[in-house]
């Protein structure tokens, strides 16, 4: 299963990256947390970071090989520090998501995220995404 969580793109710059994740009741996810008072778990709260993050990290990918269509890598997560949480995020609300590029190599990228619901801290914390060359179709990873 997966869960695209990015709903918006609001703002892209080379280092850094603005969006929006809108909670909705339907959220197949939020039935068991928690019954009778459904938010957003945490996890997925870092997921809507690392993902901005991952399209951050896309977009750089393309700049990078000179201009190509789609990204020659999978950007994964590989290291997350410092998250901590604040405010809940639910049904209803909306998740602000900012991520910036704290260092750049080749294959790898540090990003500090921050996410906000009604201008308060919801999750924040720096994570690192690492490169993978994708493998050619029919190929399993």
């Amino acid at each position: 299963m997966r869960f695209e969580l990015i709903d918006r793109v609001l703002e892209r710059q080379p280092d850094r990256l603005v969006a929006v994740k809108s909670v909705t009741a339907a959220e197949e996810y939020l039935a068991d947390h928690f019954p009778g008072f459904p938010v957003l778990p945490g996890v997925m709260m870092l997921e809507a970071l690392v993902q901005a993050g991952r399209l951050l990290a896309e977009g750089q990918d393309e700049q990078a090989v000179s201009g190509r269509k789609g990204s020659s890598h999978r950007w994964v997560l590989t290291e997350a520090k410092n998250v901590r949480y604040g405010n809940m995020v639910r049904p209803g609300q909306s998740l602000w998501i900012e991520v910036t590029v704290r260092n750049r190599q080749a294959d790898q990228l540090e990003l500090a995220g921050l996410g906000k619901v009604e201008d308060q801290v919801a999750v924040q914390g720096r994570f690192t995404l690492c490169a993978l060359a994708n493998e050619p179709a029919g190929q399993d990873v």
